[in-house]
């Protein structure tokens, strides 16, 4: 690396109160540009092909959109794990179906905050290409009413943020931020190079943006979530994909501190190009696993369908009709069957019976009244293994 090299993504300048901030330099690097040797492009081409496969599978989904709204979730409930929510995916869908139980994790809220900041960037798209503004737009959904709401939701931060171990002081910092008075130009360069033509592959150049907004940290806190969020925003804005099922944050979170390893390298080192090549490696590596989870969908609906024509009889037609339901609403209740099809409670209770007999549904509440069922075999398709153990979350610090 050369000399020049090192201050390739920016410089830590010492401020008058006496700590350091990085004031980062704008997007692409130049002094060296950036060098995409031949095993960053076999990577490349992998995670293209992956993408495409990807977008393949949503595409031949029937009634894609039910789908996307567990993919939608999955990268809710990861994306805020690594953030240190205790949420898991069936907290949050037993949240959204209004299981009131004592013993579950309070943080749901932000997972399905997540869930909504999701969706409304997804539809401002049509009018709003990815922006300051958007994300804003994003930060005040995102952080309405739950821990971090003092923190001026939608609002640039101003005043110094910092990352660091829990507890830990401004001068104790693993790293500081551009202070706000350098930030606005920050963010402008940043919004540039977005709706730039660079001529840059565009996994890469949405790669080199997650990290720049990451080191930006434009918010007091959120910043994490709102970066994540960003690379989803960005494929589906230029189309890469058609729907947002490409979680990321699994990646992530399974490689948690290679991955604040290498942001912090960008900016001490120049290192983009082993960020750039993580990206991509994570992006493949997702992509392969969530074509599989789609192929999985396919073949469960296929088999409770034939489950349902086989051995439901005269209540098949409304036995189907539930199980399209469950792939938007995988807990459900008697009252649900009687809403969607019409039909009387006591003929509800034995559409739900042969459902559970059948081992479709389950019945999760353990109670005479009120109970609840879940569809667990769909829900276990986008489980997720043990997260990296052993590694402590850096925290977002303020004045």
């Amino acid at each position: 690396m050369t000399e020049s090299g090192r201050f390739r993504a920016g410089r830590y300048i010492r401020q008058p109160q006496g700590y350091r901030a990085f004031i980062p330099a704008p997007l692409p690097p130049v002094d060296p540009p950036l060098q995409l040797d031949d095993a960053t492009q076999t990577l490349l081409s992998t995670a293209d092909r992956a993408l495409g496969r990807l977008d393949g599978s949503i595409q031949t989904l029937p009634a894609a959109d039910l789908f996307v709204f567990m993919y939608v979730r999955k990268e809710a409930v990861l994306s805020s794990q690594i953030e240190g929510t205790q949420s898991s995916l069936s907290d949050v869908l037993a949240a959204e179906a209004q299981l009131l139980d004592p013993g579950r994790p309070q943080d749901a809220a932000e997972v399905l905050n997540y869930v909504r900041a999701m969706r409304k960037g997804l539809g401002r798209l049509d009018a709003l290409p990815v922006s300051v503004r958007l994300i804003r737009e994003i930060h005040a959904e995102l952080m309405q009413g739950v821990r971090g709401e003092e923190r001026q939701p939608g609002e640039l931060r101003r005043s110094q943020n910092w990352i660091g171990p829990g507890g830990c002081t401004l001068a104790e910092a693993v790293y500081v931020p551009p202070p706000p008075h350098e930030m606005g130009e920050a963010l402008s360069e940043w919004e540039k190079f977005l709706h730039r033509d660079t001529r840059l592959p565009l996994l890469v150049k949405v790669g080199l943006a997650h990290a720049q907004f990451e080191t930006i940290h434009p918010f007091l806190d959120g910043n994490g979530r709102v970066g994540r969020l960003l690379i989803t925003l960005l494929l589906c804005e230029k189309q890469v994909l058609m729907k947002p099922v490409l979680y990321l944050s699994h990646y992530f979170r399974r490689h948690r501190q290679r991955y604040y390893d290498l942001l912090q390298a960008t900016r001490d080192d120049g290192a983009w190009e082993a960020w750039i090549r993580f990206f991509l490696e994570g992006v493949a590596s997702v992509a392969d696993e969530a074509t599989a989870t789609a192929r999985g969908i396919v073949a469960l609906r296929e088999q409770h369908r034939q489950v349902i024509i086989a051995q439901f009889g005269r209540r098949a037609a409304n036995g189907l009709q539930v199980l399209e339901s469950l792939y938007t609403m995988p807990i459900i209740s008697i009252q649900h069957i009687i809403n969607l099809t019409g039909v009387s409670f006591p003929a509800a209770s034995q559409l739900m019976d042969a459902l559970v007999r059948h081992g479709i549904l389950h019945e999760i509440t353990g109670q005479q009244r009120h109970r609840r069922f879940q569809y667990s075999a769909y829900i276990a398709l986008f489980s997720d293994g043990p997260a990296q153990v052993g590694v402590s979350e850096p925290n977002e610090g303020r004045p």
